[in-house]
């Protein structure tokens, strides 16, 4: 008697169900037209015998009686403790080898009257081990839980339903304000529902508060540039357990512009798949293209792009391909996806309201009769008048220093200009840049005016001669009574 059993026919692979119904087709002409078995033999050159097993299989169970059966687990011989202590022994470390189990085992045998069993039966209950149990004994619960634990992806319903954010180091070298080769970092605020970037920001400066609250401002603010839409302010903010997101001055933001900040769990940052697939694109689509990038040079490559140049391409590329192009999982574009339904964002009161996202640069700054000055600049405006010799604060932009905004009494005061780049955009960087390069070019002049003096003043100067000392005879010492 056997104990296979029939399986059932949705368990069963294609390739199963594939020859299930091969071999009901081989014995139809038998069970619907009557022909004799010997016949169909013949003409289907299959012994009688295997046809008759498979009638009986058909008639027994169906189509799923033709499949191929299943043999149940067979019962192990071995002590239920024996088996245990070689599966702890598998478990116990991951260099652990199957002959030094075996010789454990067998050393402990004979006190315990336990079978002795070859070598490729300890072999086979090592194999038999669940991967994930090996994985989560060997590997631990950090990578048992990246590759098995089940996720729950979600998508937003609509439109700035929900924001994620994320920063990551770009793989390319870029040229600082000293001319040094350094890497860039790229923080981006992604919608979740149409997959469009509301705001992002690149710097050399490692991920900060600060940073992510200008992106956060610039991402919830309309831009400047008519081909960027994304605007407003989302229902929940998602994110890592990142310094930068959970500071203080965040949560401030977030309770005064009614923004839910949701975090990932600690350690364990999931559902950041989107995020990923952002920045693989940018490395497949657009950072793959720009010269001093890592990915298509195998050898260090050489830095040739300043950090202004590289945001201007990236610019561009975001706003004219990405932004436009059509998304394989949405089947239309962000732009387009984002825009759909004609939805009207949830705008801040004013800009004011979204002024705590700015930098503070001091707690206080001395109004002047001539303005406010900062980074070597003067700021005007006319509301300062009643406030000269005042103490206010001021925030800014350290992208664009072309404006300040400008507290009293943490009372909004009015929008400083400084005259000297009233139409132009000017960054903290730019600053810093023109400063060194002012001292550079001081020092290159003060050296070439000591290399005036050395070839004019010091050749026509007669050194200065010092005579040698006349040597006089020393008086000799009398050192006894008699000299």
């Amino acid at each position: 008697m056997t104990n296979d059993i029939d399986p059932e026919l949705s368990s069963l692979s294609e390739h199963d169900r594939s020859v299930a119904l091969k071999r009901f087709y081989a014995i139809r002409p038998f069970i619907e037209d009557e022909i004799p078995l010997p016949r169909v033999a013949s003409e289907q050159e299959i012994s009688v015998r295997t046809l008759k097993r498979w009638v009986k299989s058909y008639k027994r169970g169906g189509l799923q009686g033709l499949a191929t059966r299943k043999r149940p687990p067979a019962q192990s011989a071995l002590p239920a403790d024996m088996r245990e202590l070689v599966e702890g022994l598998a478990l116990e470390s991951a260099g652990r080898t199957v002959a030094s189990i075996k010789r454990e085992i067998d050393a402990l045998a004979t006190e315990h009257h336990w079978p002795q069993i070859s070598y490729h039966a300890f072999r086979r209950i090592v194999k038999s081990l669940d991967r994930r149990l090996v994985s989560l004994a060997h590997e631990g619960p950090k990578t048992y839980s990246d590759k098995y634990d089940i996720v729950f992806r979600r998508r937003a319903k609509a439109p700035n339903a929900i924001w994620q954010s994320d920063h990551t180091e770009l793989d390319i070298w870029l040229l600082d304000e000293n001319d040094k080769p350094v890497k860039p970092w790229l923080g981006v605020i992604l919608d979740d529902y149409s997959r469009a970037v509301c705001g992002y920001s690149i710097s050399f400066d490692a991920p900060s508060a600060m940073r992510t609250a200008l992106m956060l401002r610039q991402a919830i603010w309309r831009k400047p540039d008519a081909n960027w839409h994304m605007c407003g302010i989302p229902e929940k903010f998602y994110t890592d357990h990142g310094s930068d997101y959970t500071s203080k001055h965040m949560e401030q933001v977030a309770a005064d512009i009614k923004l839910r900040l949701i975090f990932s769990r600690q350690g364990k940052p999931r559902g950041r798949g989107k995020m990923e697939r952002f920045f693989g694109t940018v490395n497949e689509l657009f950072l793959c293209h720009v010269p001093g990038n890592t990915i298509t040079e195998r050898r260090r490559p050489k830095a040739k792009l300043n950090l202004r140049e590289f945001c201007d391409l990236f610019h561009t590329w975001l706003l004219k391909d990405y932004q436009q192009r059509e998304h394989a999982e949405l089947a239309a574009s962000p732009a387009s996806e984002w825009e759909k339904g004609d939805f009207l964002p949830r705008m801040p009161e004013s800009l004011e309201q979204l002024d705590l996202l700015l930098l503070t640069v001091a707690k206080s700054r001395l109004v002047q009769p001539d303005g406010i000055h900062f980074q070597t600049l003067r700021y005007m405006s006319p509301v300062l008048a009643p406030y000269v010799r005042e103490h206010v604060v001021i925030r800014y932009d350290p992208q664009d220093l072309a404006e300040i905004r400008v507290f009293h009494n943490n009372r909004f005061l009015c929008q400083a200009i400084c005259p000297q780049l009233e139409s132009q955009t000017i960054s903290l960087k730019d600053i810093v840049r023109a400063r060194n390069q002012q001292r550079k070019e001081l020092g290159q002049t003060i050296t070439e005016r000591r290399k005036v003096i050395d070839r004019y003043i010091n050749v026509h100067t007669d050194p200065i001669r010092h005579e040698a000392p006349t040597e006089r005879n020393a008086s000799k010492l009398k050192r006894y009574f008699n000299d």
